[in-house]
């Protein structure tokens, strides 16, 4: 018996065909960086920024749906890394309660509490990966 060989445009098409009907978001994180982010928010995050990540008013910012954290990532791992003693206003509200720097947490963790606060609280934003954060924490030291 004689096998049938598929051309190959066609096997091209079936793959450019499945591409395109994968989710969008391929960054959205999978359930263990969520699990792992969870933990480091409740020992690193939680008591300034709240279980449902609201903050409190003029003390500690949300988290939730804002642009300091659906921006850009590099902001935000910035933030992390650096601390933030300035006050900062999110929607007419300002906040005073500085944050302390987080150096001590590895790449990986705060890639992971990043990514969990940015697909908690009502956000759905790209996963933070501990190669950005990595690239952010060796420009620092530039």
């Amino acid at each position: 018996m004689r096998r049938r060989l598929i051309p190959v445009n066609v096997v091209i098409a079936a793959l450019v065909f499945v591409l395109l009907s994968l989710d969008p978001d391929q960054s959205k994180p999978p359930p263990v960086v969520m699990e792992r982010g969870k933990a480091v928010y409740a020992k690193e995050c939680l008591s300034c920024h709240q279980q449902d990540g609201l903050g409190v008013q003029g003390m500690n910012p949300p988290l939730a749906k804002t642009a300091w954290v659906l921006g850009p990532k590099r902001e935000l791992i910035k933030i992390v890394l650096n601390g933030l003693t300035e006050p900062i206003e999110i929607e007419g509200d300002t906040f005073h309660n500085p944050m302390p720097p987080h150096p001590h947490l590895t790449d990986q963790q705060i890639a992971d509490v990043l990514s969990y606060v940015r697909n908690s609280f009502g956000n759905k934003a790209s996963a933070v990966t501990a190669r950005e954060v990595k690239k952010v924490r060796a420009e620092k030291k530039i």
